[in-house]
């Protein structure tokens, strides 16, 4: 038993130092309620334009995830915050605007972003 415990703590400990990588960025994490009110922000929702319809921070342009690619030239040069429902297609509209050079913030949602405004409106 001692030795299937030691082999096991051997092969975890070598699986988990394979994963380390040697250069490790450090970027500072933005304060979202920052980015949210600045003067000089793009707040998109990538939700449907149904949902969009439904409700949305003040402010927000639609552009949906599916059309998000189409749309990196007119977002590059700008601080975006991309916000949906919950955060899921937020996370890959991120991922495609930080690999096309647009800077991006995460939102998660708009719930999230309207509540940043209604909070910064009361101040």
């Amino acid at each position: 038993m001692k030795i299937n415990f030691f082999g096991f703590a051997l092969a975890s400990l070598l699986a988990l130092s394979a994963c380390k990588t040697n250069h490790t960025q450090t970027v500072a994490k933005a304060n979202i309620k920052e980015v949210v009110t600045s003067s000089d922000v793009t707040l998109v929702d990538v939700r449907i334009p149904e949902q969009y319809a439904a409700g949305t921070a003040k402010n927000a342009i639609n552009i949906p995830l599916a059309e998000i690619q189409n749309n990196i030239e007119t977002l590059k040069g700008k601080k975006v915050v991309v916000f949906c429902n919950k955060g899921v297609q937020a996370d890959q509209a991120m991922d495609i605007l930080k690999k096309n050079g647009v800077e991006a913030y995460d939102g998660t949602s708009w719930k999230n972003v309207k509540g940043i405004q209604d909070e910064a409106n009361k101040k």
